[in-house]
């Protein structure tokens, strides 16, 4: 996996991001306190989430020779009760019976995000000189 590199851009919470030779760019809403001139934190979270499942329902349907066409993956997500609750919706397009769909539905879960954001994580900070 390539390294991420987040680093603020001069500005209040806009965020310059590289992640191999990709940029990418987060922010706050403006009510936030933010420019909106990216997505926030927890929608890169989602996006995240949202493209391992699609990829994930992909190689396996592609594996079982099934006639899915395509995924849609719609993602919210915010506090609930106490945690971060994320609701994920899955549309399936294709020519898919009753038992492929279902199983499509189970073979989500099982995505590495998905394990990664509902198993143990370990985050270790060090600080480092400049």
């Amino acid at each position: 996996m390539r390294e991420v590199v987040v680093a603020s851009d001069g500005t209040k919470l806009g965020q310059d991001i590289t992640i191999g030779g990709f940029q990418l760019r987060a922010d706050e809403e403006v009510v936030r306190g933010g420019a909106d001139t990216g997505p926030e934190p927890h929608e890169l979270l989602l996006s995240a989430l949202g493209a391992c499942t699609s990829m994930t329902l992909r190689l396996y349907a592609d594996r079982k020779g099934w006639p899915l066409r395509s995924v849609k993956v719609t993602l919210t997500g915010g506090p609930a009760d106490g945690h971060y609750a994320i609701n994920r919706q899955i549309a399936l397009e294709g020519d898919l019976d009753a038992g492929q769909r279902q199983r499509l539905i189970e073979i989500a879960s099982k995505c590495p995000v998905h394990r990664t954001l509902t198993g143990a994580v370990a985050v270790q900070t060090t600080e480092v000189s400049v």
